[in-house]
């Protein structure tokens, strides 16, 4: 498995997925393929300015949902654009760091926008040594 981050096709929406050896890598990584629809290259994003998210909910699936709609929240308020994750997580608690910058119109390409995370094709789940974060987000 190559891939960390990826989207996939539902209907009108996008779903987006990540993937890591530990569910704190698969929430990153979530995180990373939910920015990569915002702006058509996310290394073109340089982490200049670092927020905290702190968030909680009562299942893993719940705060991923919580997590990422943290995360919009946050760039909407700011206006940035993120490209770098760091979560930890405990029982059902996230404090993690999103890095990013300003959105830059000479050197960033418009994606599509993301309105927020939803409840549909929600899964986290583990497969053999891989944490998998899913859902699918409204545009």
């Amino acid at each position: 498995m190559t891939a960390y981050f990826e989207t996939f096709e539902h209907g009108a929406d996008i779903g987006i997925r990540g993937r890591g050896k530990t569910l704190s890598e698969a929430f990153e990584n979530g995180a990373k393929s939910m920015y990569s629809l915002m702006v058509e290259d996310l290394h073109t994003v340089i982490p200049k300015k670092s927020i905290t998210i702190s968030c909680e909910s009562l299942d893993q699936e719940g705060l991923f949902v919580a997590w990422l709609n943290s995360l919009l929240a946050e760039s909407d308020m700011q206006r940035l654009i993120f490209s770098d994750f760091k979560v930890k997580i405990q029982d059902h608690r996230l404090t993690g760091t999103a890095k990013g910058e300003t959105f830059d119109f000479s050197r960033h390409l418009r994606g599509v926008e993301v309105k927020g995370a939803t409840f549909t094709e929600l899964a986290v789940r583990q497969e053999g040594d891989w944490w998998i974060a899913q859902c699918v987000v409204d545009v």
